[in-house]
């Protein structure tokens, strides 16, 4: 055990090299739904990533985008939302339950890139709410919280209340006592810095992107909240130790057996993110990572049990 339980079922160990699902199993179920993370669960993945973002009355819900995607999302008449995107921020938690995110349209960019969802119908965005108040039921016991709060990307210069969110989402952890199964989660490395203020007993793992490397159709980029990674002065695993993190996740592409290898000199776990295709979670395995964040739990166990490993 350490300091921070929830470390250790995140960290690797000898024929072991932990999954979490991200965003539940978004290759085969809905999206940061709770019927994808019950699926999750349920396929033996403990540890899930999953998004949170502020609704205008102040409420964490569980998206990834500070929009709803029109192509994952529908209104109550059952058809696909069109035109301006509808902003998170500017609907309450009941409008927000009106809409429907159990499908991609299969037409546009974003739903072709995942043909193997599942496409369901009444299914809501949780709330952050939701998901804790599944953790501490007797099935929801095992469950491990890789928690992302979302930052209002940068417009124009425009600055945003990013504090706002740390002080939610830890009074919601709170109180359902689930500090030790929490790990706070961010690309933005100066709301990690308020999280080390207001909750010191939560670790904290810090996201990193590349600029060289492209977003990926239809979400958010967090690189203007992020920091200039080419302008630390250091490598990223001295960063993030530095600034007292315990756990690295880079994107897939950065990885390096190189980086891991200091990343776990300095103390830290590694766990890398969206890892999908053979080849990618393979080299992430021979990398040497801790945990492998992707949207496709059972193909990466079978690819673990093909050599060998356990997660």
């Amino acid at each position: 055990m350490t300091d921070f339980p929830q470390l250790d079922g995140f960290r690797g160990a000898p024929g072991v090299v932990r999954l979490i699902g991200h965003r539940g199993a978004r290759g085969v179920m809905p999206e940061n739904t709770m019927e994808g993370f019950v699926f999750t669960l349920n396929v033996g993945v403990r540890a899930m990533e999953f998004d949170v973002v502020l609704t205008r009355d102040r409420t964490p819900v569980i998206t990834h985008n500070h929009h709803f995607l029109n192509a994952a999302t529908r209104g109550t008449d059952g058809n696909w939302l069109t035109g301006e995107e509808l902003k998170v921020s500017e609907l309450s938690l009941s409008e927000i339950r009106q809409l429907d995110v159990g499908g991609l349209d299969g037409r546009t960019v974003y739903g072709k890139r995942f043909p193997d969802q599942v496409f369901l119908s009444g299914i809501r965005v949780p709330s952050l709410a939701d998901l804790l108040d599944f953790a501490v039921q007797p099935e929801g016991q095992d469950l491990l919280l890789l928690l992302e709060m979302k930052s209002e990307p940068v417009v124009n210069g425009q600055d945003h209340d990013s504090t706002a969110i740390v002080r939610e989402v830890v009074k919601d952890v709170r109180a359902r006592g689930l500090e030790q199964r929490t790990i706070l989660h961010s690309f933005d490395w100066t709301l990690l810095e308020e999280c080390a203020r207001v909750a010191p007993d939560m670790p904290r793992s810090f996201l990193s992107q590349m600029p060289e490397r492209a977003d990926e159709p239809g979400e958010d980029s967090q690189k203007s909240v992020a920091p200039d990674f080419n302008a630390l002065g250091m490598s990223i695993p001295k960063a993030v130790a530095q600034a007292g993190g315990r756990m690295w996740c880079p994107h897939y592409l950065d990885v390096t057996p190189d980086l891991v290898a200091e990343a776990h000199d300095l103390g830290l776990l590694v766990s890398t993110w969206t890892v999908n295709e053979t080849a990618d979670i393979c080299a992430a395995i021979d990398a040497g990572v801790d945990g492998i964040i992707t949207d496709y739990p059972g193909r990466a166990q079978r690819i673990l049990l093909s050599r060998g490993l356990t997660w």
